[in-house]
């Protein structure tokens, strides 16, 4: 039943509960709304005040269970590196290596022209980030208020990572130093940071957003139902330059735990592990993931392109 508020005299009720028509309504008095204009709208802003204050409650019992969660968890890895100390590599010795030339350990090495070509592509890299990526990626920003952009500082790959990354692709597969790092997705990285109650409605906007900047979208993987991560990553392309970059959307919670579980992660994929070490490390990614909130309908933003949903 249409409600006659104050100024709303001469418009005709709703059509189907009028009495005229037969309506549910038919026959029934029409409430008058004693309230004024004022007294309505002010009830209404203390109505959304009070769910807003309780909204913001139970957001921050969440981050202090969180809070407690990943002191455990910080605990415990403190705990692993105790039972395995190895956890750091010896320096490289490169002192026989030609001047010019780059090692990491094991086999990766860039002999010096490689190695200038790497650090030359490295370079436009950068220029890419600075002059094109990044300031569109403030302009994204500036558009909500309600989530930030972290570590934007940090958002160019280290040099090393990069080489350690490639190193096969010269090497093994035969491509040129450019085409090598063109191939590395995360070279140039970034993280949107949100409040759970404002995730997947942020994401959303945010990945349209994206799109409006002329960026395309090549991959988005949805992580918040599996059992060691959680959170979205996605790869772009940036189409002037063919430039491939990295947005990852997560809450406090989420990127906090990704940070707590990244050494862990490194272990297992450097292969020099022992079974029972996998294992402890796997159910140490489980707990700290198993701890994080997850947003409400974060679990059903779609994948790009979409995965069967036998293969999930």
């Amino acid at each position: 039943m249409a409600a006659d508020w104050p100024g709303d005299a001469g418009e005709p009720p709703d059509r189907d509960s009028s009495p005229e028509r037969g309506g549910s309504d038919a026959g029934r008095p029409v409430p008058a709304e004693t309230r004024s204009r004022h007294e309505y709208y002010d009830e209404l802003h203390r109505t959304v005040s009070a769910a807003a204050r309780q909204s913001a409650a139970e957001e921050q019992a969440t981050a202090e269970k969180w809070d407690k969660s990943a002191e455990e968890s910080r605990w415990m890895w403190s705990e692993y590196k105790r039972k395995w100390p190895h956890d750091e590599r010896p320096p490289v010795d490169g002192s026989a290596d030609p001047p010019g030339s780059w090692r990491a350990d094991g086999d990766r090495f860039l002999p010096p022209a490689a190695n200038q070509r790497v650090d030359a592509e490295c370079d436009r890299v950068a220029d890419r980030e600075r002059d094109h990526i990044s300031p569109a990626m403030r302009a994204v920003e500036s558009q909500d208020p309600d989530r930030h952009l972290i570590g934007l500082d940090r958002c160019l790959k280290g040099r090393d990572r990069i080489k350690e990354k490639i190193c096969g692709m010269i090497k093994e597969l035969n491509f040129s130093p450019a085409e090598a790092v063109s191939l590395v997705p995360d070279a140039v990285r970034y993280t949107f940071q949100y409040r759970e109650s404002h995730y997947a409605q942020g994401v959303k906007e945010d990945v349209e957003r994206l799109k409006g900047q002329g960026f395309e979208l090549h991959k988005l993987k949805n992580s918040w139902s599996e059992e060691e991560y959680k959170g979205i990553n996605s790869q772009w392309i940036e189409p002037a330059s063919g430039q491939r970059f990295e947005v990852q959307f997560h809450t406090r919670s989420s990127f906090e735990a990704k940070q707590l579980t990244h050494r862990a992660y490194e272990r297992l994929r450097m292969h020099e592990t022992d079974e029972f070490e996998k294992m402890v490390l796997k159910a140490f990614q489980r707990k700290v993931s198993a701890e994080v909130p997850i947003p409400p309908y974060a679990a059903d933003i779609p994948d790009y392109p979409e995965r069967d949903a036998d293969a999930r």
